[in-house]
């Protein structure tokens, strides 16, 4: 089966492929001729998730799914939110992102947070969202340079690395993207689904 995964981060792209395995064909934006930014002007993960697999699908008619991640601090009342990306400003650099959000966290003792991913899959006779969560603490360093985004200051609860210190298979096992691809992945591997026949 093959389906298109729409974003235009090559980081997640990679995430994505790597959690399906050989199980479907994962294409790019880029393989379905679709080189434009996507829209996310919703105000939730959830909006901008279903905004921009419902503009693909539409603009395309391929068969999709799109996801939108966010950090969310329980110190900050879960920011920055779906304003993750560009927390720092628009230049969307993330050890900018990091640095105004340790600077954010000084002499805070409430470390938690969590990474939060949804993901909405449409089809020309559904839409279907899930979601992935992983918790853990907000270090008071950068530690790492594998991943991207935040990962170089989220430690998982239970591990004693960052994000930025594990491998891809090590982070696939446990990462908020991974959990929902898992999600996303079981049910299309549902015989009675309509989207396989």
């Amino acid at each position: 089966m093959r389906i298109c995964f729409a974003t235009n981060n090559l980081h997640k792209l990679d995430e994505i492929r790597s959690v399906a395995g050989d199980q479907f064909t994962i294409l790019s934006l880029a393989d379905i001729g679709c080189f434009e930014e996507l829209p996310e002007e919703q105000n939730t993960l959830l909006g901008n998730s279903l905004q921009k697999a419902k503009y693909v699908f539409k603009k395309f008619g391929v068969i999709c799914f799109a996801d939108d991640s966010g950090l969310e601090v329980d110190a900050l009342n879960g920011a920055p939110g779906v304003d993750s990306a560009h927390y720092a400003g628009p230049q969307r650099k993330a050890d900018d992102n990091m640095d105004l959000l340790l600077k954010n966290l000084i002499n805070i003792e409430n470390r938690g947070a969590q990474f939060r991913t949804i993901i909405t899959l449409v089809t020309p006779t559904m839409i279907k969202q899930f979601e992935g969560i992983v918790r853990g603490v907000i270090t008071r360093e950068k530690i790492g340079s594998a991943g991207f985004g935040y990962n170089p200051i989220f430690m998982p609860d239970g591990f004693s690395q960052t994000m930025a210190e594990m491998t891809m298979t090590e982070k696939n096992q446990i990462s908020h993207r991974a959990v929902a691809t898992h999600k996303l992945i079981s049910f299309l591997q549902k015989k009675d689904e309509p989207i396989l026949s």
